[in-house]
């Protein structure tokens, strides 16, 4: 099932788009959430705390993988756009192989140096195993989280955000049971956890594939558009390593923040773990907005319709103010009683900081919309060399709090991490919105 970005109301076109992303935004935060909920009640806070660790590396890590999948889509929504079928599905065939070189890299680099990395972190020594063991399972896993996010994101790239979302919620349903087995009943602590992540979205990716091989006729790809294309590969390496460095640019300063936050010991792990956990579900609506803004403005873009691109632009942004005004005022007054489905009431100094944490993002949130929003979209049309630079001054930002600002000021200084961040990264992105759509030159065409 395909979708025509390119005709209709911008406004209601995002968000018949946006709204089955979100669905399957909200299931996939269902793995993460699920395993710190259970290893959270079951494994306690120094096991909540291992996982927590591991999350700046491995948003890293797997953060590449995601980003590059990503980019490998955009040349696909761009001739879905003009109709050019055969580039299309050449595309696609190229990014299967570009994907499997960068699988195999990846995950034999990052299982051998996973250790040694979590020791340059200063991870605390009571919770150092349990990280290598939740965080080397995470990224013995890439293989399947490189098929889900690659299958996934061809399909959006024509139009189908719907057909993801089905297959995440049988898997999200599988994971939750996965967690109760390997955590709880069979009791491999928190690589139980990891290990249900992990095979879930195996499965995930399988369903995805089988999909494409047997409903999508527009993806069967015929034998001389599986060649490999010297052409297709330079576009696609162009599109996605940068998306793909993007994450991981952005990710260095985490982990740099992630260390100085280790240094204040586990109970300020756990805590930002458990919040950082409930925000994510929050800000899901922005990830989708940016997603569909990504797709919106690469087929528009091969269809030659700048203004369309403009219109999205002022209706995304408009949605996201609506949605933070309202995200604000739940998190502020009831983000004490949800962030604890994953610690314990009892535990009064992690729940006092991971509410602080909690106030101190969402006073930020539609930042973090606008940045989503103009990211995605440069990279949508085509700029994704220039939106690593967005992810520059974020981690320039976090690396700033994390050397200054947490050595004066504690986990204060880690609660503003975030929106400072944020703020750095609009602060290139508007201007470099304006500039990229002056220098686009398109050739205009009546609906």
């Amino acid at each position: 099932m395909t979708k025509d970005l390119t005709h209709g109301s911008p406004a209601r076109l995002i968000l018949q788009f946006a709204i089955p992303l979100l669905f399957g935004s909200l299931f996939q935060q269902m793995y993460n959430m699920v395993d710190t909920i259970i290893v959270g009640r079951f494994l306690g806070v120094d096991a909540l705390a291992a996982v927590g660790a591991t999350g700046s590396l491995n948003f890293m890590m797997v953060g590449f993988c995601v980003g590059c999948c990503s980019g490998f889509s955009v040349p696909v929504a761009q001739r879905f756009g003009a109709r050019d079928m055969h580039d299309l599905r050449c595309y696609v065939g190229n990014g299967v192989w570009l994907s499997l070189l960068f699988t195999v890299v990846m995950t034999l680099a990052m299982t051998l140096l996973c250790r040694p990395i979590l020791q340059l972190m200063s991870t605390p020594d009571n919770i150092l195993d349990m990280a290598y063991d939740y965080l080397v399972v995470i990224f013995l896993g890439i293989p399947a989280i490189v098929l889900y996010n690659y299958l996934s994101s061809i399909l959006r790239a024509v139009g189908d955000s719907r057909t993801p979302v089905y297959f995440l919620i049988v898997t999200s349903i599988l994971n939750v049971v996965l967690d109760l087995l390997l955590v709880v009943v069979i009791p491999w602590g928190v690589a139980g956890a990891a290990w249900a992540t992990v095979l879930s979205q195996a499965v995930s990716g399988v369903l995805c594939l089988i999909y494409m091989l047997k409903k999508t006729d527009l993806l069967k790809i015929s034998a001389d558009e599986w060649k490999i294309s010297a052409e297709h590969q330079k576009v696609l390496i162009n599109m996605g390593v940068p998306m793909g460095l993007q994450f991981s640019i952005t990710a260095i300063g985490s982990v740099i923040l992630q260390s100085a936050v280790n240094t204040l010991g586990s109970v300020a792990v756990a805590s930002t773990t458990a919040a950082s956990r409930l925000s994510t579900l929050f800000v899901c609506p922005y990830e989708c907005l940016g997603n569909t803004m990504a797709t919106y403005a690469g087929q528009n873009l091969g269809a030659g319709k700048i203004h369309r691109v403009r219109q999205g632009c002022k209706q995304a942004t408009i949605f996201a103010a609506i949605y933070s005004a309202a995200a604000v005022i739940l998190m502020w007054f009831l983000g004490g009683v949800l962030v604890q489905i994953f610690i314990s009431g009892e535990e009064k100094q992690v729940l006092d900081y991971a509410v602080q944490f909690l106030r101190w993002n969402s006073a930020s949130y539609f930042s973090l919309g606008v940045l989503y929003i103009l990211r995605l979209l440069i990279q949508g049309v085509g700029f994704t060399k220039l939106a690593i630079f967005s992810g520059v001054f974020e981690m320039i930002a976090r690396i700033f709090v994390a050397l200054v600002f947490v050595p004066m000021f504690g986990f204060v200084g880690a609660c503003a991490s975030n929106p400072i961040a944020w703020v750095f990264a609009d602060c290139f992105l508007i201007p470099a919105y304006l500039v990229v759509m002056k220098r686009l030159v398109f050739v205009e065409h009546d609906e």
